[in-house]
C-alpha cells in the first residue's frame, strides 16, 4: 500500500445525499445509481465516478452530507436540474486499493497522514474515485483533505 502528498483538483457534476454518517455505506451507493440512470444527462463527463463525504467532526456530529457525481472534462455552466457543479483543488494525502478493503485503506491513510504529521482538514470533503478492474473488481482512490 502506498501513500503520498498531493495537490489535485477535482471538477464534477453530482447529486447531494444527507444522512446519518453510519447508513453512509447504504445511502450513497444508492444515491450513485440514481446519479448513473442520468449520465446521459452531464455534459463533458469522464465517466469517471467520484463521491465528496463530510468528514466526521466528533462523536456528536452524527448527521453529514454527501455527493456523488461524474469527473468532468471542463467547467459547467448548465448542469442537469436537481445536480450540482463542484470544483476544488486542495492538498490531500492519498491511496489507492480494492474498494473492498476500503474501511482498511481509509484506516492505514489516517495512520500514515499523523505519523507524518499532517493536519487534517476537517472544513473540506473527503473524496473517493471509483475505478472498474477487470471481472468486475473495482478499485478506490482515497483523497484525504490536510491543511496546506
Amino acid at each position: 500500500m502506498s501513500f503520498k502528498k498531493v495537490i489535485k483538483e477535482f471538477k464534477l457534476v453530482g447529486l447531494k445525499g444527507s444522512g446519518e454518517f453510519v447508513n453512509f455505506g447504504n445511502e450513497v451507493p444508492l444515491l450513485a445509481k440514481q446519479l448513473l440512470s442520468r449520465s446521459n444527462e452531464i455534459l463533458n463527463s469522464t465517466e469517471t465516478e467520484i463521491a465528496l463525504f463530510e468528514p466526521k467532526k466528533n462523536e456528536e456530529h452524527r448527521i453529514g452530507h454527501y455527493y456523488v457525481g461524474l469527473v468532468v472534462s471542463e467547467k459547467l455552466n448548465e448542469v442537469p436540474s436537481g445536480m450540482d457543479y463542484i470544483e476544488t483543488v486542495k492538498s490531500y494525502v492519498t491511496t489507492r486499493g480494492n474498494i473492498s478493503n476500503l474501511g482498511v485503506l481509509h484506516l492505514n491513510l489516517l495512520n500514515w497522514a499523523e505519523e507524518q504529521d499532517y493536519q487534517r482538514d476537517l472544513d473540506s470533503y473527503i473524496i473517493e474515485t471509483y475505478h472498474p478492474m477487470v471481472e468486475g473488481e473495482e478499485e478506490v482512490q482515497i483523497y484525504l483533505p490536510i491543511q496546506a
